[in-house]
């Protein structure tokens, strides 16, 4: 194994936790680890590119695309429950009751290829009569101002945003997290942490749940590192955010995590959102 590794991972709380002590040389036996911040629509593209990093979060959805090339890591992602996107609406709580009120209407999304847009395509199929009209891909940090500025019809949001859109006087239309689980009974697979093939992976694996362990049993030495990547948030949203996404499925996905990623890639390749995936190259 190299003296040195790249990953690439967003500047979110909950990367940022799990990763803090790798990052600051704190795990006994790891090779450095030089960091670039990314956008999760950035990092898709440079694993489905090939030019990214020797590892990377990116989202479930963009993973038939590069399973070829990286293998995905059964820990240091992000898959839970009571965690998924949410769409979102300026219209008065009445109007965020009618999903039929999507129909040609511009949508943002945060990505093409994230789970949050695969499960807003799976849930529209069945309630937007006609389907929404054009969908606007733009950094997720800015499609809460947009539907307030009326730029957009509605907007699709994940990570912190569960936390903070009332402060934006927008509305919910619908929590697709909630819709996966009661439609499933499976959890939201949404971040995914993948390495190179041709790495020592299951090394690579035993860094990142040391990293993760080192967060857990020190949750305070992680703060600065954290807030300082948060893009403002205040500590107790920041706080919030790891709690929801950091949890027993981002130190292994068990038995039910690779069912909800099976489940969400099977049901959208079906919708012929994405290529079909072969199961074995999933472990």
């Amino acid at each position: 194994m190299t003296a040195e590794l790249n990953i690439a991972y967003s500047p979110c709380p909950n990367d940022t936790f799990v990763f803090h002590a790798w990052a600051h040389d704190l795990i006994p036996g790891a090779p450095k680890l030089n960091v670039t911040y990314a956008d999760i629509d950035v990092t898709n593209g440079l694993a489905a590119e090939g030019t990214g990093p020797e590892i990377l979060k990116i989202s479930y959805a963009a993973l038939p695309w590069v399973l070829d090339r990286y293998a995905l890591l059964p820990c240091g992602g992000a898959l839970g429950r009571g965690c998924g996107p949410l769409l979102l609406t300026k219209g008065g709580p009445q109007d965020a009751k009618n999903p039929a009120a999507l129909s040609g209407r511009r949508v943002a999304v945060p990505s093409e290829r994230s789970t949050a847009y695969l499960l807003f395509r799976l849930w529209a199929a069945n309630h937007v009569p006609g389907g929404v009209g054009e969908i606007v891909v733009m950094p997720f940090n800015e499609i809460m101002p947009a539907v307030q500025a009326g730029k957009i019809d509605a907007g699709l949001v994940i990570h912190e945003a569960r936390f903070t859109y009332t402060s934006y006087g927008l509305h919910m239309l619908v929590d697709l997290g909630n819709w996966w689980e009661g439609d499933t009974g499976l959890p939201i697979p949404l971040g995914a942490i993948i390495a190179r093939r041709d790495l020592n992976t299951e090394a690579i694996s035993g860094w990142i749940r040391g990293s993760l362990r080192h967060a857990w049993d020190n949750p305070e030495a992680s703060r600065e590192y954290v807030l300082g990547h948060a893009q403002e948030l205040s500590p107790q949203v920041a706080k919030s955010h790891i709690d929801l996404y950091v949890n027993d499925f981002t130190m292994d996905l068990g038995g039910s995590g690779y069912a909800a990623i099976s489940s969400l890639l099977d049901r959208a390749a079906a919708e012929g959102l994405v290529p079909p995936t072969d199961p074995a190259q999933l472990r």
